[in-house]
């Protein structure tokens, strides 16, 4: 299994944090464009499938993930309304679980729950927390 990105998105659909394990290979990225671009893209197609399903399915109905020829994109949405949107390879088995635990042990324990951090991101600031930064990419590199 191969991991290629990592995005979180904020309430205010402002990609709020992105990593990238196999920059050569990142199936999002198209030549000429830009990480800002690559996030966008991902939060539009998230946002229109999620919807889709929504309106197909109903409100208990979840988006969870698709599947490409070149990658799958995972999704996981909290219940503050951060998304996390995870790219890995197309043989890759649900990854949701991954998410919820990147959330939990990871995002809350050195984001939410240090004084330090600012609750909201405005403009994209993004996340700068060395300890989440870290935790992440080790967690992603055990599981490959």
């Amino acid at each position: 299994m191969a991991v290629f990105s990592f995005y979180i998105f904020d309430r205010h659909t402002e990609c709020i944090y992105t990593k990238s394990w196999l920059p050569a290979q990142r199936p999002s990225s198209r030549t000429g464009t830009s990480a800002s671009d690559d996030a966008k893209l991902i939060f539009g197609t998230v946002f229109s499938l999620r919807n889709m399903v929504r309106k197909l399915g109903g409100d208990d109905d979840a988006f969870i993930s698709y599947r490409t020829g070149q990658y799958k994109l995972h999704y996981y949405e909290t219940p503050a309304n951060l998304r996390f949107v995870l790219l890995t390879d197309t043989g890759s088995p649900s990854m949701r679980n991954v998410l919820h635990q990147i959330y939990i042990n990871l995002w809350v324990e050195y984001v939410v729950k240090n004084p330090l951090a600012p609750v909201e991101h405005k403009g994209g600031e993004g996340v700068k927390n060395e300890l989440f930064e870290l935790g992440l990419d080790q967690f992603i590199r055990g599981l490959l």
